[in-house]
């Protein structure tokens, strides 16, 4: 199953619906861009590999349910609905991405408005495809990375639901298993939104692995008291010097791994890689609404004064000099990065 496909009886995209889960699998189903890019906003989708396929299949409905009857008019709904798709999510690098690469095969189309239209829904089919291979592909480079026995702590969602199908680092953690190595993994519930919690416990049931889930702020005990032997992350950008940005919380599991020697690596595809920003302090941050930090309750009771306020960035910062390597499909790449990342972006998939 994946997480967002295509269905071609009734021309609708369909997504798991992430907000629902552990507690039950459904399914949402979009008709228009406009609910695409809603979908993306309020995380009925999330992972920077899943918003830029999804996105691009926004653009197949955009494209679809067009009342242009000429090219033009059909390339200007187009481009108006990738405006509205650009602006769901300011972070993830990968919508942007999916979005320039579908406006990449638009512009220099002159054929029927109809042909038009099949080619941006193909496009999109092709991105799904190949990013289930791309995912598979990275994760036979980082099994390499991970030993019989190994205790590894990973953080938030980055397994098959953050991606098509497959993931990025829960996906090299899936192949570890899959290749009979021994592994346990210590799961960080992720505050504010719990991905770890409620998406990656629910994944490593689906494939047998065994894991505990961990309190965000224990993660330190467990890489100071020596059991934990590899840290696992994805990516929502890569600036071009090492740079990662990824789901808040990831910064100082960074620090905390450095201070004890432990091995921390960041996986992501070669889509997710930012060229054009020299480094992470460029990145734009986005800050979601302080409902998510403020909505826990115990017992059904706020924990929070009913006055409180909170601040709520959905990402942070790690710095190049944190990272022991970065794995995509290309390769796994050790520091210094910016040489590398640049070639890994332009060399054919491996």
């Amino acid at each position: 199953m994946r997480t967002l496909e295509w269905d071609f009886g009734s021309n609708c995209l369909r997504l798991i619906d992430q907000r629902r889960l552990p507690a039950e699998l459904c399914f949402v189903t979009c008709d228009r861009a406009d609910h695409v890019a809603a979908a993306i906003r309020d995380m009925v989708v999330r992972g920077a590999p899943a918003i830029g396929v999804t996105a691009a299949f926004g653009l197949a409905l955009a494209a679809l349910h067009s009342p242009a009857q000429d090219l033009n008019g059909l390339k200007n709904d187009i481009q108006k609905a990738a405006r509205v798709l650009r602006a769901s999510r300011p972070t993830a690098v990968n919508l942007t991405w999916a979005l320039d690469r579908v406006l990449g095969v638009v512009a220099p189309f002159w054929g029927s408005p109809a042909d038009l239209r099949s080619l941006v829904l193909a496009e999109a089919q092709v991105m799904a495809d190949e990013d289930v291979a791309i995912n598979q592909r990275m994760a036979r480079h980082g099994v390499e990375l991970i030993d019989d026995g190994d205790l590894i702590i990973h953080h938030c969602n980055t397994g098959a639901l953050a991606a098509v199908d497959w993931g990025t680092a829960l996906g090299v953690i899936r192949m570890a298993h899959i290749l009979g190595k021994h592994i346990h993994v210590l799961v960080d519930e992720t505050r504010p939104r719990l991905q770890g919690a409620r998406l990656t416990a629910w994944e490593l049931e689906q494939y047998g692995i065994p894991y505990d889930i961990i309190s965000d702020n224990a993660a330190g005990f467990f890489l100071h008291s020596g059991q934990v032997k590899k840290v696992f992350v994805g990516a929502d950008r890569v600036a071009a010097n090492g740079d990662v940005v990824n789901k808040v919380g990831t910064y100082m599991l960074a620090l905390a791994a450095h201070d004890n020697g432990v091995p921390f690596y960041s996986v992501f595809p070669t889509s997710t890689i930012d060229l054009s920003l020299p480094a992470g302090e460029n990145i734009p941050i986005e800050e979601r609404e302080t409902g998510e930090v403020l909505n826990l309750e115990i017992n059904g009771v706020s924990v929070f004064p009913s006055a409180a306020k909170a601040r709520n960035p959905a990402f942070d910062l790690t710095p190049q000099r944190l990272i022991t390597a970065l794995v995509t499909e290309n390769g796994i790449l050790y520091p210094p990065f910016t040489e590398k990342l640049a070639e890994v972006v332009s060399r054919p998939v491996s």
